[in-house]
C-alpha cells in the first residue's frame, strides 16, 4: 500500500497522462489490421436443383430377396446425429458405444484439441494484454577506491524492489492475425474431431457389416458341400454299379475339394475382421465380447437423405477442417504483411533501490520510468517481402486444397448415390440369376436321376448354381455397405449430436 501511495506522490499526471495516451494510442491504431479479411467460400452450387450425379437418383429398383426392397433418396432430409441406429440393430449401438469409449484414436484427437485450445488462450494471454513482472533483489558488490572515494574501496549492499510493465501495442494487427490463426488452428483440430468420430462409426458399422457378409457367404458354403458330400454318395454308388464311368465320381470328388478349399479362406477373412472390429473398440484382437453379426440381423432403411450441395459443405467434417486451415494461412498472410510496418512498444517501471534493507521502501530511494519505442524495418535484404510472398503462396496453396477436398467429397456423394442405384440393379439381377439356377439345377437333377442327361451336366448346373448363391449374398451385403457410405459421405450427423466428452457410460457396463 505505501508503495502505490508514494508512486501517486511522485508521479500522479505522469500516471494519468500515460494512462490516457496509450489508451488513446491503443483505441486509435488497433483500428489498423493488416492482411485480408477472411470470408467463408462460396459454396459450389447454392441452387436446390443441383445434382451430384449426371442423372438425379430417386428411387432404387426392387428384388425378389432378402435386403430387396426399393430404397427412396429424400431430398434435403436432415441426417440423425446417431445415423448408424437406421439399421436398428442393438448390438451395433452397443458396439459404437464403446468403440467411442475406448478408442486410442478419438482419445488422440480430443487431445489434440485440448492442445490447440490452451495453445491459443496461452498466446492470448501474452498478446492482448500488458506484461507484468515483480523484481525483488539483494546484491553484494565492492566499490572501488576511485568510484566511491573511500581508500581502499568498500564493501556495499544494494537492495532492489521494483515492478516492470510492458505492453506492445497492436499498431497493424500484427498479434491480432496471430490469435487469428490460432483460433483457426482451433477449429482446425476440432473438425478433425469430428473427422475422427464419423471414420470411427463408419468403420465400425462398415466391418459388422463385412462380417455379416462373411458369415452368409460361409454358411452358404457349407451348406453347399454338405449338398455336395450327400450327391458323392450317390455318385459313388452308381460307380460301384458300373452306372457311371469314374470321370464322373471324380468330376464330383474335385468339386466338393475345390468348395471345401474355399472355406479356410472365408475362415481367415471372417477372424481378421473380428481381429480389426476387436481393435476399433480398443481391445485385443483375441478379446471374445465382440457380437456376433448377421445380414439378418441388420434392417436395411428404406429411406436415405440427401443433403444439399450449400449444405454439404458446411456438413462434411474435411471440408471444414481444410477451411480452417485457409482461414489460418489468411490470418497468416497479415501477420506476414504487418510485420512490414513498425512497432510501437510501451514500457513503465516503479520500484526502490536502497543500499539498506530497513530503508528500501523509503520514498528516497523510489525511481519510476515511462517509455515509449518505434521500431521499424530499413533494411533486411528482403527477407519480410519473401516472407510474405511465402505467405501468399501458402494461402493460394490452401486455397487449392480446399477447392479439391469440396470436390472429392461431392465425388463420394455420387459415387454412393450411383452405387445404391447399381446395387439394387445388381441384387435384382443376381436374385433371377439365383431362382433361375436353382430352378435349372432341379430339373436336371431329375432329368439326371432318369439317366436324361450326363453327370457332367448336372456338375455344370451345380456349379451354376452354386456361384449364383455366393454373388447373391455379396450383393446383398454391398446394400448394407453402400448405404452406410451414404452417411458417410454426407458427414453423419454430428450436427445433431452431444459433444464427445459427454459419453457418461463406461467401457464396463457398456459391454455387458
Amino acid at each position: 500500500m505505501k508503495t502505490v501511495s508514494s508512486a501517486k506522490r511522485l508521479f500522479p499526471g505522469q500516471i494519468t497522462l500515460a494512462t490516457g495516451v496509450t489508451c488513446g494510442l491503443v483505441s486509435l491504431l488497433t483500428a489498423c489490421t493488416a492482411g485480408p479479411d477472411f470470408s467463408t467460400p462460396q459454396p459450389v452450387a447454392s441452387n436446390d436443383q443441383y445434382q451430384y450425379t449426371s442423372s438425379p437418383v430417386h428411387k432404387t429398383v426392387s428384388a425378389e430377396s432378402f435386403a430387396g426392397h426399393s430404397q427412396k433418396i429424400l431430398k434435403d432430409q436432415d441426417i440423425p446425429g446417431k445415423w448408424w441406429e437406421v439399421f436398428h440393430s442393438q448390438d451395433l449401438d452397443r458396439l459404437i458405444r464403446l468403440a467411442l469409449e475406448k478408442s486410442p484414436n478419438l482419445a488422440s484427437a480430443q487431445a489434440a484439441l485440448r492442445q490447440a485450445k490452451e495453445n491459443y488462450t496461452a498466446q492470448a494471454g501474452a498478446s492482448l494484454y500488458p506484461g507484468v513482472t515483480a523484481n525483488l533483489g539483494v546484491q553484494k558488490e565492492r566499490a572501488s577506491a576511485v568510484s566511491s572515494g573511500v581508500p581502499g574501496g568498500v564493501d556495499m549492499n544494494l537492495y532492489n524492489a521494483s515492478v516492470n510493465v510492458s505492453y506492445q501495442v497492436d499498431v497493424f494487427g500484427a498479434n491480432k492475425r496471430g490469435l487469428e490463426a490460432l483460433q483457426a488452428g482451433v477449429d482446425y483440430q476440432r473438425f478433425l474431431l469430428e473427422a475422427s468420430y464419423l471414420t470411427l462409426t463408419s468403420n465400425v458399422v462398415t466391418t459388422a457389416i463385412r462380417e455379416a457378409s462373411l458369415r452368409a457367404q460361409l454358411k452358404a458354403t457349407e451348406e453347399i458341400l454338405e449338398a455336395q458330400q450327400a450327391q458323392l454318395q450317390i455318385v459313388e454308388r452308381q460307380f460301384k454299379l458300373g452306372a457311371i464311368p469314374k470321370s464322373s465320381w471324380l468330376a464330383q470328388l474335385n468339386l466338393i475339394t475345390q468348395t471345401r478349399a474355399s472355406i479356410p479362406g472365408l475362415q481367415k477373412n471372417l477372424e481378421q475382421n473380428r481381429h480389426l472390429l476387436a481393435v476399433l473398440v480398443g481391445d485385443l484382437p483375441g478379446s471374445g465380447n465382440l457380437p456376433e453379426f448377421r445380414l439378418e440381423s441388420l434392417t436395411l432403411p428404406a429411406d436415405l437423405p440427401l443433403s444439399i450441395p450449400s449444405a454439404l459443405v458446411r456438413q462434411r467434417p474435411d471440408i471444414r477442417a481444410t477451411e480452417s486451415l485457409l482461414h489460418q494461412a489468411s490470418a497468416q498472410l497479415g501477420v506476414a504483411t504487418a510485420n512490414q510496418y513498425p512497432q510501437l512498444n510501451l514500457s513503465a517501471s516503479y520500484g526502490y533501490t536502497s543500499p539498506q534493507a530497513e530503508n528500501l521502501f523509503n520514498d528516497k530511494f523510489g525511481f519510476w520510468s515511462v517509455g515509449a519505442g518505434l521500431v521499424a524495418p530499413i533494411f533486411n535484404a528482403g527477407s519480410l517481402s519473401a516472407k510474405r510472398r511465402a505467405a501468399e503462396a501458402a494461402y493460394d496453396q490452401a486455397a487449392a486444397q480446399y477447392r479439391a477436398t469440396v470436390l472429392s467429397a461431392f465425388q463420394n456423394v455420387a459415387d454412393s448415390l450411383r452405387a445404391l442405384e447399381f446395387d439394387a440393379q445388381t441384387l435384382q439381377q443376381q436374385a433371377n440369376a439365383e431362382a433361375l439356377a436353382r430352378e435349372t439345377l432341379e430339373l436336371v437333377d431329375k432329368q439326371y436321376r432318369l439317366g436324361g442327361v450326363s453327370s457332367l451336366t448336372l456338375l455344370d448346373a451345380k456349379r451354376t448354381y452354386y456361384s449364383a448363391r455366393i454373388a447373391l449374398v455379396q450383393a446383398q451385403a454391398s446394400r448394407y455397405a453402400d448405404t452406410a457410405a451414404l452417411f458417410q459421405s454426407l458427414g453423419g450427423g454430428w450436427w445433431n449430436r452431444p459433444e464427445l466428452a459427454d459419453i457418461s457410460k463406461s467401457a464396463s457396463s457398456i459391454s455387458q
